[in-house]
């Protein structure tokens, strides 16, 4: 009788062993899961908060202070931000929505080429230019990308023949500085300092009549913007 009963203990602590095992895997799993996708979440802390915070208080999304602290009022910028920018609205700073704030996301993105790109673009035509104007200079990329009447990617504007002097030139391959890099993404993020311009231009060196017949909308440093 007592050799049943051992026996029966040890089927039971070995069943109990085994399902505790599997409860820890299961777990351990949904865990990795959730801690790749959010990054950062309400109830985090830290310098990526603080980074988030003063890039959504940069471009107006946030008004709270920048304490590294991922309370109730960032939770709120970081929806709004998501809703203005075509994102999952759900209040978490994952991969995509860190990379869309031009922050660190862990993993290479092949998107990143193309903000690379338009850095480029704006080096080779805007340095030099207050910081305004470089951003312009990325904001007619995109809102090319939008108008019909060009490609509708952002190597296909940039590269469109005869679009810009930096391809034409070889200006193109340098090396972009970080102005050039945080223009682009305050472009991609929105900030449009042309009012959907899709064109621009130099008055001092312009050789083409026909540019001078679009209707200016603003002048930012040597640049004329146009529609």
């Amino acid at each position: 009788m007592k050799k049943h009963v051992k026996l029966a203990w040890a089927y039971f602590i070995t069943f109990a062993l085994i399902l505790i095992a599997v409860t820890v895997t299961n777990s351990l799993n949904d865990f990795d899961q959730y801690s790749q996708a959010a990054i950062s979440y309400y109830g985090s802390s830290g310098p990526e908060v603080r980074e988030i915070q003063k890039r959504l208080k940069a471009w107006g999304y946030y008004h709270g202070a920048v304490d590294g602290k991922y309370g109730y009022l960032t939770y709120q910028a970081v929806r709004y931000f998501q809703s203005k920018n075509g994102l999952k609205v759900d209040g978490i700073a994952g991969k995509q929505t860190l990379y869309a704030l031009g922050l660190p996301t862990g993993e290479y993105n092949p998107a990143e080429r193309h903000i690379d790109l338009l850095a480029r673009c704006i080096y080779g035509e805007a340095r030099g230019e207050p910081y305004e104007g470089q951003v312009a200079v990325g904001a007619v990329v995109l809102n090319r990308v939008n108008d019909s009447r060009f490609p509708n990617t952002i190597p296909g504007v940039i590269y469109q023949p005869g679009a810009f002097d930096c391809v034409t030139d070889g200006q193109i391959n340098l090396t972009p500085n970080d102005t050039a890099y945080r223009a682009a993404r305050d472009a991609l993020n929105g900030w449009d300092p042309t009012y959907g311009c899709i064109y621009y231009y130099n008055p001092a060196t312009a050789t083409s009549k026909w540019i001078w017949s679009r209707p200016i909308v603003v002048k930012i440093g040597r640049h004329n913007f146009a529609k």
